[in-house]
């Protein structure tokens, strides 16, 4: 008797006091559950160390009306911006006076039901794209092209995919980890059955956070899969002077327009009118464990980013330059993928097209990094240049295809 009314005081007691941290789910079309809006914070969960809140707001008005989007607040860490209603895309990132993210023309956060992906010869994806980081994919990826009977649009579905379910979790024991995950499906009939749960980790008063995806095959025949993560910077990083640091093996023009820009890849014009996109084609190096990193850093060198991936996962690395004016969309896109940019045609020709058997998954993980001042700026390129060590860089004069 006296263990079991032990047992019952202790229920009791943590029935009385705050909710322990725990997941929530948000999202669930199996459910017909959508909660809107919604918030809770470290108060709300008992946690008393760390001061963050979670909140989903529903958007109203214009082409952003029924978007959702969810914002992790951190004192003395990061605010984060990510909207379930586009596929987990990361609109922004703040902290220490840093942006990671862009001014794009596209000033809303806009719902898929407004976009034709296949519009203007299928580039309908661009009415929307904003994004610090979005992924294109996961079905295809790269620039449109029509083949097989079909058009494959710009940059893939996924970032115009609103998630099935959504769940925000945080772990109950320190450092009380924020993961807030969801659910992509790509699924046609007689075509694809991809599912994606996508994430975002993140801890809370840190100046990092982690993406990781898994892909699964649904279905019982093999599929393609291709990814690149798009990952978009602008002021106060992007400026006259600005750098691309990275460990590079080769380095080729994804076009001949890229041809002219190949003895200044590293580093980057201020915002100049008439200048078109140009993309170089990256091969990175990385360390014995296939693990690499890439940074972007003002001139400074106490404003940046750094993504660290693996090339086991990610082999590639596209690298974009769009110095245009800054109202036409002054930004650079450090874009870790599966393939280049080229049309699934022609990576399907030079083989860099993955696939997924039936019931098979594929994971990909990255970490994001705030670099807010001079110290994080050269503790980041010292491990980048530890991993290049004293190996050459192949820079390759023509693009390997041509569209």
């Amino acid at each position: 008797m006296k263990i079991k009314f032990v047992t019952l005081a202790v229920i009791v007691g943590l029935a009385s006091s705050h909710v322990m941290a725990k997941e929530f789910v948000l999202t669930d079309n199996e459910k017909d559950l959508a909660r809107g809006n919604w918030s809770i914070s470290n108060k709300d969960l008992g946690i008393k160390n760390d001061n963050f809140k979670i909140e989903n707001n529903v958007l109203k008005g214009g082409k952003q009306d029924g978007v959702e989007v969810i914002t992790i607040t951190s004192d003395k860490g990061l605010t984060i911006k990510l909207s379930p209603t586009r596929g987990m895309g990361i609109l922004s990132v703040v902290g220490d006076g840093v942006r990671l993210g862009w001014d794009s023309p596209v000033n809303e956060t806009v719902n898929p039901k407004y976009i034709n992906l296949e519009s203007r010869g299928g580039v309908g994806w661009l009415d929307g794209f904003n994004e610090m980081m979005v992924r294109c994919g996961f079905e295809w990826t790269g620039h449109p092209v029509t083949a097989d009977g079909m058009i494959y649009s710009l940059h893939g579905r996924a970032g115009n995919t609103p998630v099935s379910k959504l769940v925000v979790d945080v772990a109950d024991k320190a450092p009380h980890t924020i993961t807030i995950k969801g659910l992509i499906k790509e699924k046609t009939f007689k075509k694809s059955n991809l599912e994606t749960w996508a994430s975002l980790s993140y801890v809370p008063g840190a100046k990092n956070f982690t993406v990781h995806d898994v892909v699964t095959n649904k279905g019982d025949y093999t599929r393609d899969y291709q990814i690149i993560y798009h990952s978009n910077f602008g002021t106060p990083i992007l400026e006259e002077g600005a750098k691309f640091i990275a460990p590079v093996k080769e380095i080729s023009p994804f076009n001949d327009y890229a041809k002219e820009g190949l003895k200044t890849w590293q580093t980057y014009l201020g915002p100049t009118k008439g200048f078109d996109e140009m993309v170089f084609n990256v091969y990175p190096y990385a360390d014995a464990k296939g693990q690499t990193q890439v940074m972007v850093a003002n001139k400074a060198g106490d404003k940046g980013a750094g993504i660290s991936f693996n090339t086991n996962e990610l082999p590639v690395l596209s690298l974009w330059k769009n110095t245009d004016t800054l109202k036409q969309g002054y930004v650079t896109g450090l874009e870790p993928g599966t393939s280049f940019a080229y049309p699934v045609t022609i990576e399907r020709e030079q083989k860099r097209v993955r696939q997924l058997a039936p019931g098979q998954s594929t994971e990909f993980t990255l970490t994001y990094s705030l670099l807010g001042n001079k110290n994080a700026i050269n503790q980041y390129a010292e491990q980048i240049k530890t991993i290049q060590g004293d190996k050459e860089t192949n820079v390759v004069e023509q693009p390997m295809a041509k569209e």
